[in-house]
């Protein structure tokens, strides 16, 4: 039997020179807490995205998604069109697969339905906080497309809402908790 020996996050990123995607990553997005709607909208595209990938495919590419998905514009990505369905299938800077372009554009719709009743995507996420991993996960199930437990637990973990992005003795971390992070109010 082979013994699987995991680090954490923080330890593969330190073992990483200063240049490397996962240590911007890392030292300035994951984990924090995120107060704008479209960035939220624009995590949750990245999480959908990698989904069977390598999550450095992902970071690599996160400015491509940025652009093809309108600077994740909610009210923009939620009335695209059939032209636009087929710009980001046609579109080799992002994961061209039918499915994560189908959830993308479906979910601006749903978070622009809660934006409505509830005035944003984060109050939305304010509200249900705090929930268990299992109800986050039965949630995000029942409200998008796309969203099994892994994407849901690293959307959650990487904008601030659920506990781990970072261990305790990173530097990150006491950052993070500076901000207040919606775990560490639970």
């Amino acid at each position: 039997m082979t013994e699987q020996i995991t680090a954490s996050y923080c330890d593969y990123v330190n073992s990483l020179e200063q240049d490397n995607v996962h240590v911007h990553y890392h030292d300035t997005q994951y984990g924090f807490p995120i107060e704008s709607d479209n960035e939220l909208f624009g995590r949750l595209i990245l999480e959908i995205n990698q989904a069977g990938l390598n999550w450095t495919t992902i970071l690599k590419k996160q400015d491509n998604f940025r652009r093809a998905y309108s600077g994740f514009d909610i009210a923009t990505v939620a009335n695209y069109g059939e032209v636009d369905y087929q710009r980001l299938l046609n579109d080799a800077g992002i994961i061209r697969n039918r499915l994560k372009i189908i959830a993308a554009i479906h979910n601006a719709g749903v978070i622009v339905q809660l934006q409505e009743e509830f005035g944003s995507f984060k109050a939305w996420l304010d509200k249900q906080h705090p929930l268990s991993k299992e109800a986050w996960i039965k949630l995000f199930k029942k409200t998008f497309k796309f969203t099994g437990g892994e994407i849901t637990n690293e959307f959650l973990m990487s904008s601030g809402y659920l506990k781990g992005a970072h261990s305790e003795s990173c530097a990150v971390h006491r950052e993070i908790m500076k901000l207040s992070p919606a775990w560490q109010r639970a």
